[in-house]
């Protein structure tokens, strides 16, 4: 299985919020943003909720498995 998200769509349904935004509302690097959109880092639970929070919505809204990619 594989972990994806709809983080970009987030930010931009929420007045087009730069990566850099989110990453300083989140205290986190910008490339961590970045790795985490591009499917390259999976975000700890604390950080999903965190991400969650901030959009007000589950982290169910924003991260979901789908089959494995050949």
């Amino acid at each position: 299985m594989m972990l994806k998200n709809e983080l970009r769509t987030f930010r931009f349904n929420n007045g087009r919020m730069t990566q850099a935004a989110l990453a300083e509302k989140l205290g986190i690097a910008r490339q961590t943003v970045i790795a985490v959109e591009n499917g390259r880092f999976n975000p700890s639970v604390k950080l999903a909720l965190r991400m969650a929070a901030l959009f007000k919505c589950n982290v169910e809204d924003l991260f979901y498995l789908t089959e494995e990619e050949e």
